[in-house]
């Protein structure tokens, strides 16, 4: 017998309610836990396809997350933070570390390709919301990468940086080499996967700059040798990602932002665009870490990788303006708008993450004064 009853919708109120108390389970670092442990099994996808329910916790946290971070204006720091280690745990499979050949297991998994793509759709999508697009596309490029190149080779101090040159403590210092050492021991790397391809100025030029990040091939004068010194220099851990539990999301969002680009050739413009800033405006940055070292009184030793990028960066800023963007916007007028979207993504992602690693800093620096 058909049955008479009708069923109405919930009413807005019950409807916030269940949804609170389903999220009241949402537990972001078991999540996580059950991804790491996903990220090693044995022929994941025929095992998910056995067993889905070994996915059901995490990806209920995930679609939790995405909503949470992107869509539904709460943009709490726990989800932002849940989906960029998630993101970042699959990228990092991209590059080698020299470890254990079993993690690479599942590096060509369907699945985690899935749930990459999953999260920069909607990632991404808010990004670009934060950007005038459109305007862009009206620009002169090569005049705008000119202005903008200009006023970012020494810009006014912000109050981040302003802090970090005139109060940040040797606790403080410590606490930036622990969190630079994120990139700073990896440097170069994801540069490295855009430069196959067909022979040019361009790609000569970027070739460059990689060889010097990476010493011309000598492992004593590889950029990262050089931060590993300053972190020997205060007993610190040197391994890649030692201090990974320390990284804001913020900065973990400029590097996966620097995966999407460089492994998508079809951003090939907006990543060049990117690093043109990057290098353009990384001497004011490390110039703001060496005032703060030397007026801690540290050692050569722990300041010596400011002074060599303050060095090189300089020129790369000129390579990459004059060798690349230029150049670049020349060959592609049609798609050149999208340098200039590369360079103000990656200030605005790099602005982004400077003041949550000085946020950062400060509360390691409290931590410090409440247990001393």
């Amino acid at each position: 017998m058909q049955s008479n009853l009708v069923m109405f919708p919930l009413p807005e109120a019950k409807k916030k309610s269940t949804q609170i108390k389903e999220e009241t389970n949402i537990n972001y670092e078991r999540a996580e836990q059950q991804f790491i442990k996903l990220l090693t099994t044995e022929n994941l996808d025929k095992k998910l396809d056995a067993e889905p329910a070994l996915k059901d916790e995490f990806e209920h946290t995930l679609c939790v997350a995405i909503r949470d971070a992107y869509q539904n204006g709460v943009g709490d720091d726990a989800s932002h933070r849940f989906l960029q280690r998630i993101l970042y745990r699959i990228n990092r499979l991209n590059l080698f570390w020299y470890d254990d050949l079993s993690h690479y297991v599942n590096e060509r998994s369907p699945y985690l390709h899935q749930v990459r793509d999953q999260i920069e759709t909607a990632w991404q999508a808010w990004e670009l919301a934060q950007i005038d697009v459109e305007a862009l596309q009206q620009l002169d490029v090569q005049q705008a990468l000119i202005e903008r190149c200009a006023g970012d080779l020494d810009p006014s101090l912000s109050a981040e940086s302003r802090y970090i040159r005139e109060e940040m403590s040797e606790a403080g210092y410590r606490h930036l080499l622990a969190i630079g050492s994120f990139d700073g021991l990896v440097e170069g790397s994801r540069l490295s996967r855009i430069l196959g391809g067909a022979a040019n100025e361009v790609q000569c030029t970027l070739v460059r700059v990689l060889l010097e990040e990476y010493g011309n091939g000598r492992f004593s004068r590889k950029h990262s040798t050089f931060f590993a010194q300053m972190l020997d220099e205060f007993g610190m851990n040197t391994e890649p990602e030692g201090y990974f539990d320390l990284v804001p999301w913020e900065v973990l969002a400029c590097a996966n932002h620097n995966f999407l680009l460089t492994e998508c050739k079809r951003h090939f413009l907006r990543y060049s665009g990117g690093l043109t800033y990057f290098e353009v405006a990384g001497p004011a940055a490390y110039r703001n870490y060496l005032a703060a070292a030397q007026r801690l009184g540290l050692s050569n030793a722990a300041m010596g990788y400011w002074e060599l990028h303050i060095r090189e960066d300089e020129r790369h800023g000129r390579w990459m303006l004059d060798d690349v963007a230029l150049p670049l916007a020349q060959k592609y007028p049609d798609d050149a708008w999208q340098l200039v979207l590369g360079y103000d993504q990656e200030k605005l992602t790099g602005d982004r993450a400077a003041v949550a690693v000085v946020r950062s800093i400060r509360a390691a620096e409290q931590a410090t004064l409440s247990n001393s």
